[in-house]
């Protein structure tokens, strides 16, 4: 099994930044690619960003290129999402996933681990 713990959220101004951590343990050599989701209150799961342990391959939801930027640490297994210019419809629930096979997925579902996820509000 693989274990994902998310920290970093919290509440900020519209405008500001935050960066969230995502910490993989078990058996995380299983796992190809790691992404950010984020879940809006009374709405559905959307990607966000994702990269790839191995290369470092990355892509990332249009409504956030330009003012996220993910990263990742291999020795520390660790996966970051720098949140900059952040904007009011920004605010969700963050989840970190990773998956078997080696791309990133937009798709909830084509995910296998999943962490509790970090609360993040922006004020406007």
């Amino acid at each position: 099994q693989v274990q994902l713990v998310e920290s970093g959220g919290g509440l900020v101004q519209a405008g500001g930044s935050l960066r969230l951590s995502c910490v993989a343990s078990g058996r995380t050599f299983i796992t190809n690619a790691i992404s950010w989701f984020r879940q809006a209150s009374g709405k559905e799961r959307e990607f966000v960003s994702g990269i790839r342990w191995s290369g470092g391959s990355t892509n990332y939801a249009e409504s956030v290129k330009g003012r996220f930027t993910i990263s990742k640490d291999n020795a520390r297994k660790t996966v970051f999402l720098q949140m900059n210019s952040l904007k009011a419809e920004d605010t969700a629930v963050y989840y970190c996933a990773a998956r078997r096979d080696f791309a990133t997925d937009l798709r909830v579902d084509s995910y296998d681990y999943w962490g509790q996820g970090t609360q993040v509000t922006v004020s406007s």
